[in-house]
């Protein structure tokens, strides 16, 4: 279903956003990018779509962009990506992630409510689901983050929740499990530098930037001790949104609370075979601590996606998922070698 509402994409140049946009600018869809560049960059946005430079708490800035934008008054919908994402970090620098993630989503709804613009659409986290048993998650299990990057997410669901309750705005959390890979037309991709992504971290060193992998814990509760994931191509990951989009247009009265995921776990160690597979040589590992704050296993149930929207993921596959990255890596790697181009450091998921 093809719709002509604006889209404004926070955080649009990052990772997950910048392919959010791509998807978007694919499928014909009105949209422009909100970033203040502290971790984006403004090579990934594409030139044809409109960009804005500054804070989603810049209450004067966004009615700008409404306006201009024609949202607003029953009109257009918000991709919210902006925000901090590292776990060990969340917990060193508490205030910073419910600063960025907490205090300035709520402005950003508000300012979205008090425009009418009704539809939001919120990158959440499975890190919200805490310490889980080793099995798939729902979204029915419980709601109990261990860490302030997932408790910062957590409150920001609640916030959407009681304000769809109250205002004629509804939303779509999207909760992400681990995001990896990069456009496979090679548009965009992880690109910022300090990675804690495992198979960003894993293709650095094959591309000759690290090295050595570092894996830690080795004494979680799995069946080769190191820690599970979910791993999700990106562009699979923008394309729910796309999904989410859809059915929130086609039921205004309607949110939702979905899983992103594939709903199969892979192992530290797995994934680093599988690099290693497409690499074609054994990369070296170096055993280290277990990270503060990651939890054993985080694996989807993404029943409810897929049986509550047209989603269909079209890059299910760990190879893949790594090849995509590779490929970026090594076009990354010939760009940082052109003068005058910076490096920009850019926050990743938690491997």
């Amino acid at each position: 279903m093809k719709q002509e509402q604006s889209v404004l994409v926070t955080g649009g140049a990052g990772y997950i956003g910048s392919h959010a946009v791509l998807a978007l600018r694919d499928a014909g869809r009105d949209v422009a990018v909100l970033d203040n560049l502290s971790t984006g960059f403004r090579w990934l946005v594409p030139d044809d779509v409109p960009f804005y430079q500054g804070d989603v708490a810049d209450a004067g800035l966004l009615a700008k962009i409404f306006a201009e934008r024609g949202m607003g008054a029953g009109r257009g919908a918000i991709m919210h990506f902006a925000g901090s994402i590292i776990v060990p970090e969340s917990v060193s620098d508490p205030l910073k992630y419910y600063d960025n993630n907490t205090s300035k989503s709520r402005g950003l709804i508000a300012a979205a409510v008090g425009a009418g613009v009704p539809h939001f659409i919120f990158s959440s986290t499975a890190t919200v689901y805490g310490e889980p048993e080793v099995r798939p998650l729902s979204e029915d299990d419980p709601v109990q983050p261990v860490n302030p990057y997932g408790m910062s997410k957590a409150m920001t669901e609640r916030i959407l929740a009681d304000t769809s309750a109250a205002h004629p705005i509804n939303h779509a959390v999207l909760r992400y499990f681990n995001v990896a890979g990069a456009d496979p037309q090679g548009r965009s991709g992880q690109s910022g530098e300090g990675a804690t992504h495992l198979i960003k971290v894993a293709v650095e060193c094959a591309t000759g930037k690290r090295d050595h992998v570092a894996v830690f814990g080795n004494d979680y509760p799995t069946p080769d001790g190191t820690g599970m994931r979910d791993y999700i191509h990106v562009s699979d990951l923008a394309a729910a949104h796309l999904a989410a989009l859809d059915a929130l247009m086609a039921e205004p009265d309607r949110s939702l609370t979905m899983n992103v995921g594939y709903g199969r776990g892979f192992s530290v160690l797995e994934v680093l075979d599988a690099v290693d597979r497409v690499v074609g040589r054994s990369l070296p590992r170096q055993q280290e601590p277990r990270r503060p704050g990651d939890v054993a296993s985080l694996v989807s149930d993404p029943s409810r996606i897929r049986g509550t929207t047209d989603w269909q993921p079209r890059h299910d596959d760990l190879e893949r998922i790594v090849a995509d990255a590779l490929a970026w890596e090594e076009k990354l790697k010939t760009r940082r070698a052109e003068p005058g181009d910076s490096a920009q450091l850019e926050y990743e998921q938690p491997a």
